[in-house]
């Protein structure tokens, strides 16, 4: 009998109804991406390898270990072997048809999307495949055109935040940092290498190499020995010019302006040598170890570094594979939560507990009773893992009748009539259902 041929190690199938959800993501971005002028643009699924050995950098993982290489024989005296590369990431390809289309003769910014397969030879793992998808913007332009303005850097992060907000991605933060300019890193470079020479022998192999070819990426190692030595590095927030520091601080302040919450972390430098100045994830706890949902920065001299005129540029890529898994996580776990979660308020109010479940489960809720013995602090942390809203019975609430809910997706409590309770519970439910059919469709 014939053995079946079977998908290549890495790559694998997408099938109904799997593949609804993947249509509405694409769906929704190309939405939101043109509601900030955004076009679409189509690269190669190969270049010439030289476009990321230049582009993404040769002491990369990327470059060094993981692309799909070969070389394309000549099929004719007039032609020449040429050495081809399936495309790891998009950036590099962008950029080459910025500049081979001559778009920086428009003296416009160029606001460009793209969604597709990207390769990389790396050990597949959940979320992580050879053949992976990327949902990815650039915005690159003449600099007279106001592409180097930290307002681009934030009105990105902000295009991002709304939709992960679209898409119902709860539980996101946003991991921000600067890596400097291209003038100021060799200093902070120096710092590093003099700061690694002594310990580099107590660390991982790939950190040793690196402390010689790109000490920068030490910084983003997760071996866990080696943590406490990196976290005892020069951080190269000290090493940053005037102007890089105004550039970051008025990234921060249009965020603030904007109501888009970010954590900074001193050790987010990214994979790609390409990256200057702002560079940023969006990160999800429910992806475990790899927690990274999207993640990109700013690259003011990729255009150079390929044979382009200056064109400063930033852009992100969302690995969508991983944004699935996130959506898939995140539903099943809706799927399981109480609608409402009863925390008697000391001992004595666990029968009137007990009664008030019995009442809304009688209506067709699905309710957890909670303990009169845990605190209220406790009863807040456990329900909100189990329950969409908490209601608090205490003597209060027994002798007015009128109860205290918390809405854990808002944050917002009210007071609400108990005879009215299980209405006003039953109408939220159809409501949150209804909003979710709305993003399906």
């Amino acid at each position: 009998m014939t053995t079946p041929v079977k998908a290549v190690r890495g790559t694998r199938d997408l099938l109904p109804p799997e593949t609804a959800l993947w249509s509405r993501i694409e769906a929704t971005a190309r939405e939101v991406f043109a509601r900030y002028n955004f076009g679409e643009i189509r690269t190669p699924i190969f270049e010439e390898t030289t476009l990321f050995a230049r582009g993404v950098g040769e002491e990369t993982d990327i470059v060094s270990k993981e692309m799909y290489t070969w070389e394309d024989r000549a099929r004719a005296q007039s032609e020449k072997t040429q050495s081809l590369t399936l495309r790891p990431e998009n950036t590099a390809g962008v950029v080459r048809a910025y500049i081979e289309h001559k778009l920086s003769e428009t003296g416009q910014l160029q606001k460009l999307f793209y969604i597709g397969p990207q390769f990389r030879r790396e050990r597949p793992q959940k979320g992580r495949y050879r053949q992976f998808f990327q949902i990815g913007a650039e915005v690159i332009g003449p600099p007279h055109a106001g592409s180097e303005s930290p307002l681009r850097d934030a009105e990105v992060l902000e295009m991002l935040a709304s939709l992960l907000e679209e898409l119902g991605i709860e539980g996101w933060t946003l991991r921000l940092n600067s890596v400097g300019s291209a003038s100021d890193r060799p200093a902070y470079l120096a710092k590093l290498r003099e700061a690694i020479a002594p310990v580099a022998h107590r660390m991982c192999a790939d950190c040793q190499r690196r402390a010689e070819t790109n000490p920068l990426r030490v910084l983003d190692c997760k071996v866990a020995e080696d943590q406490e030595i990196i976290e005892s590095l020069p951080r190269i927030a000290d090493s940053l010019d005037e102007a890089s520091r105004a550039h970051f601080a008025a990234v921060c302040a249009a965020l603030e302006a904007a109501r888009v919450p970010y954590t900074l972390d001193h050790r987010l430098v990214r994979g790609l040598d390409y990256y200057t100045r702002t560079t940023f994830e969006f990160t999800h706890g429910g992806l475990g170890a790899q927690n990274a949902l999207l993640g990109g920065g700013r690259y003011d001299g990729l255009s150079e570094a390929i044979g382009g005129p200056k064109a400063p540029g930033i852009g992100f890529a969302i690995g969508q594979d991983r944004l699935v898994l996130t959506l898939q996580a995140q539903e099943q776990e809706e799927a399981e939560r109480a609608d409402a979660w009863v925390a008697p308020v000391g001992e004595a109010q666990n029968p009137a507990s007990l009664a008030l479940a019995r009442e809304l489960r009688r209506a067709g809720l699905r309710v957890e009773l909670g303990d009169g013995g845990f605190r209220v602090r406790k009863s807040m942390e456990v329900a909100d893992r189990q329950a969409r809203r908490i209601i608090l019975l205490g003597e209060d609430e027994l002798a007015s009748g009128v109860l205290t809910v918390k809405d854990f997706s808002t944050a917002v409590q009210t007071k609400i009539p108990r005879a009215e309770l299980a209405a006003h519970l039953l109408a939220a439910r159809a409501e949150a259902k209804q909003k979710k059919e709305k993003q399906r469709a």
